[in-house]
């Protein structure tokens, strides 16, 4: 299997994931730059198909009308069919949408890297902001930016708040009506002074989200109705007439969430209620399942398991609701 991961590096202690080289916490946003193997550029560059020479038509290379998105520093193609239209963005344009808020003091710099051999670039960066729930239970919030240089994926940038105990990650949206956080086209020239307006809710949003944190710990499950939430967010095939136990959860993955429900770390903070259930959710996707630590972050931020931790949350505070 190929690694999700091509390049990283991380400030301070280790990440979730455990991937990345350690830099010094006190970097500036064009160092971090460098330190994680992200100096380089795309360029937009006509394609080009090469025809036969045949008897009546002359051959050689004719562009396609479409464009490649190269990368400097070898030359790989990273997307090998974008529009006239397409307006790549370099990485330090991302990185420079992060600079004055470092500068400020109101955010560090946390990891960097690229995913996909180059496809997904991103840069995630620690907020002065977070909560603390039940006596001890801290949470940090986080700011991702996702730069892909890859056809049919916009700019994106998400609110991530980590629970520190276990590390559990979650990234959740800024906007009613969208799963993404702050999404710009491609389509559009990169426009950062936008894009810091609506991160104005940022805050807002957090507190939020502590608002559902704190129903969710006030909200005690029954063992029935805890294996109804994981059959919910990890469905079977199997017809339930034909569940033989319907005591114990029927996948593979809703076994495993239940059986780290009382040892996942922070379990002991509101012990028995609906916010130890959902984190038993989001432990077990981002730390057990699947085979590699990238393939887990990846599917984390871009994947599968980022879907499946939104509904898991989404379904906990409606099964706490009639608790």
């Amino acid at each position: 299997m190929v690694a999700a991961v091509e390049t990283m590096a991380y400030a301070g202690e280790v990440p979730w994931h455990g991937l990345g080289t350690k830099v010094p916490n006190d970097l500036s946003t064009d160092q971090m730059l460098e330190a994680s193997g992200l100096d380089w550029t795309v360029e937009k560059v006509p394609s080009m198909v090469n025809l036969p020479v045949s008897q009546d038509k002359p051959g050689g290379y004719r562009p396609t009308g479409s464009y490649s998105l190269v990368r400097s520093s070898d030359n790989k193609i990273l997307s090998p069919h974008v529009g006239k239209d397409w307006n790549p963005v370099q990485n330090k344009e991302a990185f420079d949408f992060f600079s004055e808020y470092v500068e400020q003091g109101d955010l560090e710099m946390h990891t960097a890297g690229s995913l996909m051999g180059g496809k997904i670039v991103w840069a995630l960066a620690k907020v002065k902001q977070g909560f603390e729930l039940f006596k001890g239970d801290e949470v940090e919030n986080y700011m991702l930016f996702s730069n892909p240089h890859k056809f049919g994926k916009s700019i994106d940038i998400r609110m991530t708040p980590i629970r520190v105990v276990c590390n559990n990650t979650l990234t959740l949206s800024l906007s009613q009506s969208s799963d993404k956080m702050v999404t710009m086209t491609h389509r559009k020239q990169f426009d950062a002074e936008v894009v810091k307006e609506q991160l104005g809710i940022a805050r807002e949003k957090l507190d939020n989200y502590k608002t559902m944190a704190e129903f969710l710990g006030k909200k005690r499950y029954t063992t029935e109705k805890l294996v109804e939430y994981l059959n919910t967010i990890y469905p079977s095939n199997i017809k339930d007439e034909d569940i033989k136990d319907k005591s114990v959860p029927t996948t593979f993955n809703a076994k495993q969430a239940y059986e780290v429900i009382e040892t996942q770390p922070g379990s002991k903070y509101a012990k028995g209620t609906w916010w130890q259930a959902f984190n038993a959710v989001t432990f077990s996707t981002d730390h057990l399942q699947g085979q590699s630590a990238d393939g887990r972050l990846t599917s984390a931020w871009y994947g599968r398991n980022r879907r499946l931790k939104l509904k898991a949350l989404d379904t906990a505070l409606k099964m706490a609701e009639l608790a």
